[in-house]
């Protein structure tokens, strides 16, 4: 039989459009799910605004889903408009616990969004201390959070990323091995545009819970399917191997950083569903 995708598509791949009607693009392009930022100061829905009444708030986003015919594929929450002032690792403890508060309130907000996943960013290495120190707390802090979404029946899946303290995949590995049930949502870009190998990448679908699709090349985090270097059909086949059964989200984005908005987000995303469905009917379980 071939493989089963259940695509998703980001929300905040449409920043330019209102929420409702990026909502109607991900189901006029054929997705079922939609993948939901809640991005400090720049997505459609913010978690300075949405979390101050998370059951409200998400059960209104429910509302808006089910009446385009979607679903809340995931909930990818980030506390900051950079990488480390809201760090899961931060060394500074009060920091470190509205960090806590503001996930605990997203766990409540995607069960009332009728998500069962939520994205989180992995932390950094502090200039401050050694990397061992900003790795043992991230641990510790992703643990944590591992542990209260397992009670809420929540799955938590880390991003590794360009600027992170999982940079590679190989730290990507080493961070997982300290957290036990730690789930990735994984991209392939951000290791493509560093260069590495897709032969390196692959070991991490053993621990994919959700997959970023996009296209890149060395260099580029994000570029056209006719430049793009992922070898989609070797990734899918890698999360078919260990039975992946998440979601896979059309992940092009349109923002300044790292040339993202060079790209036609609409016709690349569109395209890119074409290809990942002809590449998954190739490939039985």
């Amino acid at each position: 039989m071939p493989m089963k995708l259940k695509l998703s598509c980001a929300d905040f791949s449409f920043p330019l459009l209102p929420h409702n009607a990026a909502l109607k693009v991900i189901a006029l392009v054929g997705c079922r799910g939609a993948d939901i930022g809640l991005f400090a100061g720049r997505s459609h829905l913010r978690p300075e605004a949405q979390l101050r009444n998370p059951i409200r708030s998400g059960a209104a986003l429910c509302r808006r889903l089910a009446r385009e015919g979607l679903v809340a594929a995931d909930v990818f929450l980030q506390l900051d408009e950079n990488f480390t002032d809201c760090a899961v690792n931060h060394p500074d403890a009060a920091r470190r616990n509205f960090a806590r508060q503001q996930f605990l309130r997203t766990l409540d907000y995607a069960t009332a969004a009728g998500s069962e996943h939520i994205t989180i960013l992995p932390g950094v290495i502090f200039k401050t201390e050694s990397r061992t120190k900003s790795l043992t707390r991230a641990a510790d802090e992703l643990l944590w959070r591992v542990e209260q979404a397992a009670a809420m029946k929540l799955t938590v899946g880390i991003e590794p990323h360009l600027g992170s303290i999982a940079d590679t995949p190989e730290r990507a590995l080493e961070l997982a091995a300290l957290a036990p049930r730690l789930g990735f949502t994984l991209d392939y870009a951000h290791f493509i545009r560093a260069g590495i190998s897709d032969s390196r990448i692959d070991p991490l679908a053993a621990r994919a819970t959700h997959f970023h699709a996009r296209c890149a090349r060395k260099g580029r985090l994000q570029c056209s399917l006719k430049e793009n270097a992922i070898d989609f059909s070797r990734a899918l086949k890698a999360l078919n191997k260990f039975r992946f059964d998440g979601w896979i989200v059309l992940e092009f984005v349109w923002i300044d950083w790292e040339h993202c908005n060079e790209v036609d987000v609409l016709s690349e995303t569109i395209q890119l569903a074409g290809h990942l469905a002809a590449v998954a009917r190739k490939i039985g379980r």
